[in-house]
């Protein structure tokens, strides 16, 4: 009897988890393994980024006081709102374009775009952001006077802050993650905190000048260190030879993508800037403190959008229907249920957590559970924007992301001046929660596919 019960003890763990793994879509194939291992490696960076994010967030907050701080923020967003756009969707179309490419053999073609897009996106954002900063110029008079400056380095860092986009989604292609992100992510983060740690025990005012020179520097020389990396691993993959250029190709396939890419970038950041106008810096403050602290959840989903979209293509492209329609499955539930046990923790943690910002920010705790409710109705349907683009319906996902986008544009004009954070966070996870149901109809419809985490499975 002894002997039974040490075995049925022994036994347990193995069977929870093989339970687990079952709602979870089982073994699977060893795509399935080898996205698990490449969505765990990307996560895990980006949790590790998050935390030296959040502690280079929390560190100036306390060091530049609630409105050098708001201001900081607001121009930063900007930033990360622009050129995250500016590369034209390259960053995405690459994990299509790349895959194409390699599937039909088309060498010239492949070395041309690994080079050429890059150059094409350095060169257009850089006049881009001449053109932003001459409008900085014009508008200065309607300005705040403390931003004007940071405005000025947010343009400068634009172009290393697009090429850096660029090389990320070209590593991603070739399933070299760590390449892509680790530059973005963690060296990045890493910057800006030794930057302006060392500024503060200097003694030099930490204001919101500074902190955006750290962070254009940051930006800056971790995208050169990425270049000279991704360019030593290319020419050991790739044979050399000729390139050939197919701009038309490029552009056909990536500016419908930069629609969705854009209107979901509006959509992500309407609610800060839409504060900023109605509220004051230290309520935009102690808002992106609250989104900072749920980033953790959107991470998971961003894990499984960056492993799964080239591997989509490819198998669009083989004509292997049940290998994607089974891929699908596996990508949205390894989004849906890691996303909604991390949420619970941060609703559990959140006040702590804001608490590290400095006491101030405490008061943005009820403004969690309202922002959290979009993040968890989203993850419901994995990443299947991706799943849409790289099969070929851009626009009627870019469709969806608009209609989204001036829904929370309209609800927020709405509800931000007489709500503030809580109207924002509203905003927001009403508008999330209508993308996700118009996303599911069009991906039942065009492609036939069940997308949720539960329910019936995909024939």
């Amino acid at each position: 009897m002894a002997v039974m019960d040490a075995q049925s003890t022994t036994s347990l763990p193995a069977s929870l988890l093989a339970r687990l793994r079952s709602m979870l879509g089982g073994e699977g194939p060893s795509e399935a393994s080898v996205t698990r291992s490449l969505a765990g490696t990307i996560f895990v960076i980006r949790v590790f980024s998050a935390a030296l994010a959040y502690f280079s967030q929390v560190l100036l907050a306390r060091w530049m006081g609630g409105s050098d701080y708001g201001v900081y923020v607001y121009v930063w967003t900007w930033v990360l709102l622009l050129g995250s756009m500016m590369d034209f969707g390259i960053s995405s179309s690459a994990q299509k374009i790349i895959p194409e490419y390699r599937i039909r053999e088309e060498h010239a073609l492949l070395r041309g775009f690994l080079a050429g897009s890059r150059w094409m996106t350095f060169v257009v954002s850089s006049i881009v952001s001449a053109l932003l900063a001459g409008l900085v110029k014009c508008l200065s008079p309607w300005i705040g006077a403390g931003e004007i400056v940071p405005l000025y380095i947010g343009c400068l860092t634009l172009p290393a802050f697009v090429v850096a986009n660029t090389q990320d989604g070209i590593a991603r292609s070739h399933d070299w993650m760590r390449l892509g992100l680790m530059p973005q992510f963690v060296i990045r983060q890493a910057l800006i905190i030794g930057v302006t740690a060392g500024l503060f025990v200097l003694g030099f005012h930490l204001g919101a000048t500074a902190a955006m020179l750290a962070s254009a520097a940051a930006v800056w020389i971790g995208m050169i260190g990425q270049m000279i990396a991704l360019n030593r691993r290319l020419a050991s993959h790739i044979p050399p030879g000729p390139k050939a250029y197919d701009v038309g190709f490029w552009l056909s396939i990536s500016l419908p993508i930069l629609m969705v890419e854009g209107f979901y970038l509006l959509l992500s950041y309407t609610d800060v800037l839409v504060l900023q106008q109605y509220r004051s810096s230290q309520e935009v403050g102690v808002y992106f403190a609250v989104v900072k602290t749920l980033a953790l959840v959107s991470f998971i989903h961003y894990a499984m959008s960056a492993t799964t979209a080239h591997r989509f293509a490819e198998y669009h492209a083989l004509g292997d229907q049940a290998r994607l329609s089974a891929y699908v499955a596996h990508a949205i539930k390894w989004t849906f249920w890691p996303s909604l046990a991390a949420t619970v923790l941060l609703l559990a943690l959140g006040k702590p957590l804001l608490w590290l910002f400095g006491p101030q920010f405490v008061v943005g705790y009820e403004i969690m559970f309202v922002a959290a409710i979009g993040l968890v109705v989203r993850a419901a349907v994995g990443p299947v924007e991706r799943l849409l683009n790289m099969l070929g319906h851009q626009y009627v996902c870019a469709l969806a992301y608009g209609l989204s986008f001036a829904l929370n544009v309209a609800l927020c004009i709405a509800l931000v001046p007489r709500f503030g954070g809580h109207g924002a966070a509203a905003a927001t996870s009403i508008s999330l929660v209508f993308e996700t149901v118009l996303l599911f109809y069009i991906v039942r419809q065009r492609l036939g596919l069940h997308v949720l985490a539960f329910g019936k499975s995909n024939p």
